[in-house]
């Protein structure tokens, strides 16, 4: 006996592609209106982060020097531990955005927008494919969003934008797939989804996104197929949970197990702090305000019955969707989306941020997605009729508008580091590394007394924060303060023992006292630690030649060169040390590189004049002088300009001239 099932036409139906308009070659054309408004909004509403400076940990994603070679390009893909996170297509689109433009802000800014924007547009694709009311709205509302803020406008999180990317791509490559059934668009979203975690595993939980779309758009039906839609996806799931466990594993091993992150957490205990998570991003979904950089790090507790208010509210508020599936499967669906796609920053597992704080705004790029179009969808719906049509546009209008001003404000934060520590200090007092990096920017502003309060305020509230011990190590060390310098730097290592950046400033702390035994001896353990630390490498070469151990000096100074060729204050180093040590061939080679490289200043100029002259090339000798002469010409040293014309004539004069020796 054969069961006729009767399929009945949901409200949100799926209608065939070639209704939608998005048939093949058509789709870009048909909407170019709302393309183009959609890429001019977000580009304007993120102007005030156009040029905006590095932020806290940018400078440990854009590109370091060791790295920006071809071979650096093979490191960033095959030794892990050589970036900061084991996300080596993010890196390698960082490689190449150094070699275009340098440390420029402006075009990796414009990158992470652009990328934005594309997803913003691949979303409208996705929610015009499927029928979804209110689709352009939906892709505003996300490219427009200040939650999103964080994820554009902070360099560092071209992991999200570009995974992103990826994700939508892969998705709507899925839809197809569905629809056509071809081997196809499902390579194509394989392929695409495999790129994606390559740039950040957060969108590892993908295929179960998927698969609570398709469970919504089978609600004639009323259930997902094994072969039809579970099958397809168990490839997905693979590689999603694989590359999940591995970057956990990478993270715990190269990042929480080093920084020591406190995270001894029970089930219930993590249950509660998911509560509240998914509370905390819904509420900010909805109402986009107050939205800070570093918000404050709660204290849970199963003894405090309050706390368990917030998964019991949310299981609440499941069950209730639930239970009205039958109308409309799409507000369950909206949120089990919002806690699939959320649920690696829920709080079950250990990240580093949550060092910090167990939210942040870049953790719900993807996630507050579901709720948007949600939202979106209804207010569309309920403005459908032509006498609400008028005032369901004004609405949106204004909404948009609003969203895009608060967006404009918010990225505006991201102008520079001190701007963005200080809102963060006045909204959320209690951010111990917002106070730390405030410090810093005092400290690097010559403001030595605010940046020691910052500091102070840093410690006062979490007296193991190594960092600001460090910083206020530094501070110290140039204020000329060496005994109490050397308190700090030593204080921050018996917190963080393996602070091999600690070891070497208390190296350079020794060394400016005249203890050059004992600063030996601390860059030797930063180097244990960290054998790459340029500075390290640098200061501690010096300290060997300081103590007439040049030989050893010069071998750390080739070891710095081989990591970082080209390096000025290397070969200078080199040619001093050289020099020093009677090698006076040797000191002029190192000397000519610093003149390739037209890397000198009049010190070293002034030390060729006198390598050239002892070795009798007075040509050579005669044009470090004018090289120093130009140099001293562009800094305004007219007196000296004038004293080495007239030892340039002097030289260009004399019979001896390799007899000369420069005296100014």
């Amino acid at each position: 006996m054969t069961t006729v099932h009767k399929i009945t036409t949901q409200r949100l139906s799926i209608p065939e592609p070639s209704r939608n308009g998005i048939s093949k070659g058509s789709w870009w054309k048909s909407n170019v209106l709302a393309v183009t408004i959609i890429l001019l909004a977000a580009f304007i509403a993120y102007r005030p982060a156009w040029n905006g400076t590095p932020v806290w940990d940018d400078d440990g994603h854009i590109t370091a020097p060791e790295l920006r070679s071809l071979a650096g390009f093979g490191q960033i893909w095959t030794k892990l531990g050589a970036t900061q996170q084991y996300y080596p297509l993010v890196h390698s689109v960082f490689w190449a955005e150094y070699r275009l433009w340098g440390d420029a802000p402006l075009g990796y800014h414009l990158l992470n927008i652009l990328l934005h924007a594309i997803s913003s547009l691949l979303l409208y694709k996705i929610l015009r494919r499927l029928a979804i009311p209110g689709a352009w709205l939906a892709a505003a509302i996300f490219a427009l969003h200040p939650i999103e803020v964080e994820s554009v406008a902070w360099i560092s999180e071209l992991k999200n934008c570009l995974s992103g990317v990826f994700f939508f791509g892969a998705f709507l490559s899925y839809l197809q797939f569905d629809d056509r059934r071809t081997a196809k668009p499902y390579l194509a979203s394989f392929g695409l989804f495999s790129l994606g975690l390559l740039a950040k595993t957060a969108i590892a939980p993908m295929p179960a996104a998927i698969l609570v779309i398709l469970w919504w758009k089978r609600a004639g039906t009323g259930r997902l197929g094994w072969k039809k839609d579970l099958l397809p996806l168990l490839p997905f799931f693979l590689a999603g949970v694989s590359f999940g466990l591995f970057t956990a594993w990478v993270e715990h091993k190269f990042i929480i197990a080093k920084e020591d992150i406190d995270f001894n957490y029970s089930l219930i205990e993590r249950s509660l702090i998911a509560g509240r998570v998914f509370w905390f991003y819904l509420g900010k979904i909805f109402l986009p305000i107050n939205l800070i950089f570093s918000y404050p790090r709660w204290e849970v507790s199963r003894a405090v019955w309050r706390h368990f208010l917030f998964p019991l509210a949310a299981v609440f508020l499941a069950a209730a969707l639930w239970m009205l599936r039958r109308r409309s499967r799409a507000p369950f669906a909206a949120l089990l989306y919002f806690v699939v796609m959320l649920f690696p920053a829920l709080g079950f597992f250990a990240v580093f941020p949550f060092r910090y704080s167990f939210v942040a705004d870049h953790f719900q790029y993807l996630a507050g997605i579901g709720p948007l179009v949600l939202a979106a969808a209804c207010l569309s719906r309920g403005c459908s009729e032509r006498r609400f049509a008028f005032a369901g546009r004004l609405l949106a209008g204004l909404m948009l508008f609003t969203l895009a001003a608060s967006t404009w404000r918010q990225s505006g934060l991201y102008a520079d580091a001190f701007t963005l520590y200080r809102a963060t200090t006045q909204k959320n007092s209690a951010s111990w590394m917002a106070w730390n990096g405030l410090g810093v920017e005092y400290m690097n502003a010559g403001q030595g007394e605010k940046a020691a309060e910052c500091f102070g305020r840093s410690l006062e509230i979490n007296p193991g924060n190594y960092s600001a011990c460090n910083d206020l190590g530094i501070l110290l060390t140039r204020a000329g303060r060496y005994g109490e310098a050397i308190g700090q730097f030593r204080r921050a290592i018996t917190v963080k023992p393996d602070y091999y950046i600690a070891f070497c400033n208390l190296g350079d702390c020794l060394a400016g006292c005249g203890r050059t035994g004992e600063a030996i001896d601390c860059y030797r353990k930063s180097l244990e630690i960290q054998p790459a630390f340029f500075a390290a490498l640098l200061n501690g070469g010096r300290a060997l030649v300081a103590d007439g151990r040049t030989d050893e000096g010069i071998g750390l100074f080739r070891r710095a060169l081989e990591l970082y060729p080209g390096s000025i204050p290397v070969l200078l180093n080199l040619g001093r040390a050289c020099f020093k040590d009677g090698r006076i061939k040797d000191a002029a080679a190192w000397y000519r590189k610093v003149l390739d490289l037209n890397g000198a200043d009049l010190k070293t100029l002034n030390d060729l004049c006198g390598v050239f002259m002892q070795l009798g090339q007075p040509d050579n000798a005669i044009l470090a002088a004018k090289q120093a002469l130009v140099l001293a010409k562009s800094t305004g040293q007219d007196a000296l300009a004038r004293e080495i014309s007239g030892n340039i004539e002097e030289m260009n004069g004399r019979e001896e001239s390799q007899r000369y020796r420069a005296t100014w």
